[in-house]
């Protein structure tokens, strides 16, 4: 009688509207409730004969229904019938009710095979893992019963661990279920997600027989493990023994040609799918868009959507991520308003895309809407992906304080959270928090550094020429086998080129695999920041005869090394040789490079000119560049001008304001200097300090023009005057005309001895051995008397003296420096 315990929640309304939704189904009668729970034991027994429950079961619907129907097994007397019964527990679990499956299981007397199998499905259906493997193991020990080969593939995706799986293998073999093609399957599966592909391969070829499952099962390990060219290849035996691919195999192929650049397969492989009427399946034209996605072809994304007759949430988080990831904001930005009038809500996916929408826009506003509806949803305390995808917003447009507030609020932090905000700060210019926050993250046993961490740091470190920190990572970098990595070399590389190490950039560039642009962009760029023009070029030729193509930033670091090595004709070769041999439209940055390129070489005239006839409208860069050329060339009308033209693009850059009053300076146009600092005063900008710093023992020391603050400050000044003096004597004049203030002479001299770099090459002379190397690392460009005075110093200390200022690198040696006096 306990499963009369049913019957009150089974309404009368609900049990009269399901029979009458059986009415023309066969012999169900249309009863009510009352006439069922009051007739006779004999009606009883003939009514039940009557009942289709194979029909009343096909048409529940609703868990209530569900409840309905059992009600009616029980009163009908049929609960112990065992087939009747496991199909209600099949049923309770497809209607999410997994304890009321139970609770039928449980109060069976007598189960069989198929009783117990249903329960263990149920189970593994909503992710209850450790009860299926549970009922499992209370089914092989206690029931006396015969597991069937129905009983192992949902116990086998139970498998949490490895052990569990090995022990359930050991079971099919000691049963001889080995050569079910159903078992070996998910044998298969199972060895793929522990990453065991090997084993699952050996189980595969000796497979006597197999079916689409089993080649599906193989092509979907190899995918699940990275083995994208092992995954082609499977699909390509499995089509030549004539098993056709369906839906789920053209699901897994898909992302795996797009993983290896094979896009002429992909396309293929669409062929096949309107050859055999697969594009109709929901989750087909969705790997699609993805597929498409990835390889930037937008426009075959968008008629892959367009044909769709049916759409999901994911065929509209594919399709925004699509145009989200190819850099498209805008109109990434316009289907998610589409996708809106369409009445179909946003899940997590949605906003992590919306959430880079909106930073790829700057859109401050909209970040906060972003912001407030995830803490509504209350996702940040359930999805880590979320937390990670706002934190990264907030550092994309800046806004640095708030990321690190979200970060902060985040109850669990993975190793992403932390390199998402290390990034931030990095890309941000600020690299000592970058540094902070990960040492912060070291603090942290739990969290493992990986690629991303040292892709994020490494980049702090260069920007500080923290060479010693930066080697550290070097070392962990070989530690973790990660040395090969195309991405962690490249910054590798970057560091030892930015650290002034050139000669182990180098080596280090001819160890990782150099396959695309990546690692040639950044030894073209180390060469250019060191002054070695000719050697970027000669590199840029050795990329074409490998045969690797060239990007926007390839040709971005080639005209800058041209720029500081006064390769003119070079230049303009590599700017036209960009978009007629390789495609590649001129952006802002190269005609900033260019503009730059003819300034630094004297060419006003040619550089103006040049800015005139952009096909496009003219930046803060192109005309900061014009300006910059007419400070060092002395062109007063000509930098009025820019400056005029620089200000309406970009009025809030202080540095702007200090080139202009520079040119006036340096003819000693003392009014001019004093408007426009008032106008930079008025607007409420601050001129950044200058600093050199110089790292010793692992610490850093940073000086500021006319620092007295140092614990050594009087040994730092008595030597300079000592290396004054001697410089003097050798041929050393003091040009004061880089003393952009209204003093006495021999005030401009004292002046110029208490500059920043002058102060830290001092300190580094009387804190080192003699002859040995010193770094020196500037924020600002290197003045052109401090540049004459450390030539000078190189020779009578003996030294190499090496800066890095805001732009390149100086090496001093024997009297010359490395930029041959162009810079």
């Amino acid at each position: 009688m306990k499963g009369s315990r049913l019957v009150p929640h089974c309404k009368r309304r609900h049990l009269s509207k399901l029979f009458s939704l059986f009415q023309s189904r066969r012999t169900l009668h249309t009863a009510t409730v009352t006439d069922y729970l009051q007739v006779t034991s004999d009606d009883l027994e003939n009514e039940r004969k009557r009942i289709d429950f194979n029909a009343l079961f096909k048409s529940c619907t609703k868990l209530q229904h569900v409840k309905c129907a059992h009600t009616l097994v029980v009163v009908s007397g049929r609960f112990k019938d065992n087939l009747l019964s496991s199909k209600i527990v099949n049923l309770y679990s497809q209607h999410g009710d997994v304890s009321l499956a139970w609770w039928t299981f449980h109060h069976l007397p007598n189960k069989d095979v198929y009783t117990w199998n249903s329960m263990a499905f149920a189970y593994v259906s909503h992710g209850r893992f450790r009860e299926a493997l549970g009922c499992f193991n209370q089914f092989f020990s206690t029931s006396g019963l015969r597991p069937d080969f129905y009983s192992f593939p949902p116990v086998v995706k139970a498998c949490g661990d490895l052990l569990d799986g090995k022990k359930i293998h050991c079971l099919v073999l000691k049963l001889g279920f080995e050569w079910d093609v159903f078992v070996a399957a998910s044998l298969v599966h199972m060895y793929s997600r522990f990453g065991l592909v090997g084993d699952a391969r050996k189980l595969f070829d000796d497979m006597p027989a197999r079916d689409r499952g089993s080649w599906n099962a193989m092509i979907s390990g190899y995918c699940q493990n990275g083995n994208a060219a092992e995954a082609l290849d499977i699909t390509d035996e499995m089509r030549l023994e004539g098993v056709k691919m369906d839906a789920i195999t053209v699901a897994s192929v898909l992302p795996v040609c797009a993983q290896v650049g094979d896009i002429l397969s992909g396309k293929l492989i669409h062929l096949y799918v309107i050859k055999h009427g697969l594009e109709f399946e929901l989750f087909v034209s969705n790997a699609l868009i993805n597929m498409y996605a990835k390889f930037g072809s937008l426009g075959h994304v968008q008629k892959v959507f367009g044909q769709m007759v049916v759409r999901d949430i994911v065929s509209w988080n594919s399709i925004i991520a699509a145009y989200e990831q190819n850099n498209n904001p805008v109109t990434a930005h316009l289907l998610f308003h589409k996708m809106q009038e369409a009445r179909v809500q946003p899940d997590l996916l949605t906003l992590v895309s919306l959430a880079s929408i909106v930073a790829q826009l700057n859109d401050h506003r909209n970040s906060r809407s972003v912001h407030g509806f995830v803490m509504r949803k209350g996702w940040f305390m359930e999805y880590i992906i979320i937390g990670n995808a706002v934190v990264d917003m907030y550092a994309k447009i800046g806004n640095l304080d708030s990321a690190r507030a979200v970060f902060g609020g985040l109850p669990i932090k993975d190793v992403v959270s932390w390199n998402t905000l290390i990034t931030g700060y990095a890309q941000n210019g600020l690299a000592s928090e970058a540094i902070e926050v990960y040492l912060l993250m070291e603090e942290h046993e739990e969290i493992i550094p990986n690629q991303g961490t040292w892709v994020s740091i490494l980049p702090a470190y260069s920007h500080v020429g923290a060479l010693q920190q930066g080697m550290r990572i070097h070392g962990q970098v070989i530690k973790n086998c990660l040395y090969s990595d195309v991405f962690v070399g490249t910054c590798l590389i970057d560091m030892y080129g930015k650290c002034g190490k050139l000669d182990d950039a180098i080596s280090l560039f001819y160890q990782v695999p150099r396959k695309n642009s990546v690692p040639w962009n950044a030894m073209i760029s180390c060469y250019g920041v060191h002054g070695d023009g000719e050697k970027a070029l000669e590199l840029f030729r050795e990329m074409r005869a490998e045969r690797v193509q060239p990007d926007h930033i390839t040709f971005v670091s080639l005209l800058s090394a041209c720029s500081h090595s006064g390769l003119v004709s070079d230049a303009q070769w590599c700017f036209n040789m960009m978009e007629e041999e390789y495609g590649i439209k001129p952006s802002l940055k190269h005609y900033g490079c260019m503009v730059d390129l003819f300034g630094r070489a004297g060419e006003l005239e040619m550089a103006f000119n040049f800015i005139k006839t952009m096909p496009i409208q003219p930046d803060a860069s192109a005309w900061g560049a014009l300006l910059n050329a007419c400070r060092i060339h002395g062109n007063i009308e000509l930098g009025k001008h820019a400056s005029e033209r620089l200000f309406e693009v970009d009025s809030e850059n202080v540095g702007y304001y200090v080139l202009l009053s520079n040119i006036y300076a340096n003819v000693g146009k003392w009014e001019g200097v004093d408007d426009v600092r008032s106008l930079a005063k008025d607007r409420g900008l601050r001129k950044n300090p200058g600093w050199s710093s110089i790292i010793l023992n692992n610490k850093v020391d940073v000086f500021y023009t006319g620092n007295q603050t140092h614990p050594k400050c009087e040994e730092i000044y008595r030597e300079l005057r000592d290396l004054t003096s001697k410089i003097k004597t050798i041929g050393y004049v003091p040009d004061l005309c880089f003393v952009l203030q209204d003093v006495e002479e021999d005030e401009k001299e004292h002046i110029l001895m208490g500059h920043s770099e002058r102060l830290a090459i001092a300190y580094g002379i009387i804190s080192t051995s003699p002859k040995t190397p010193i770094r020196i690392f500037k924020n600002l460009r290197v003045c052109g008397d401090c540049h004459t005075v450390t030539k000078f110093i190189s020779i009578i200390t003996e030294r190499e003296i090496i800066v890095r200022d805001s732009s390149r690198f100086h090496h001093f040696k024997g009297g010359t420096c490395s930029c041959g006096d162009y810079w």
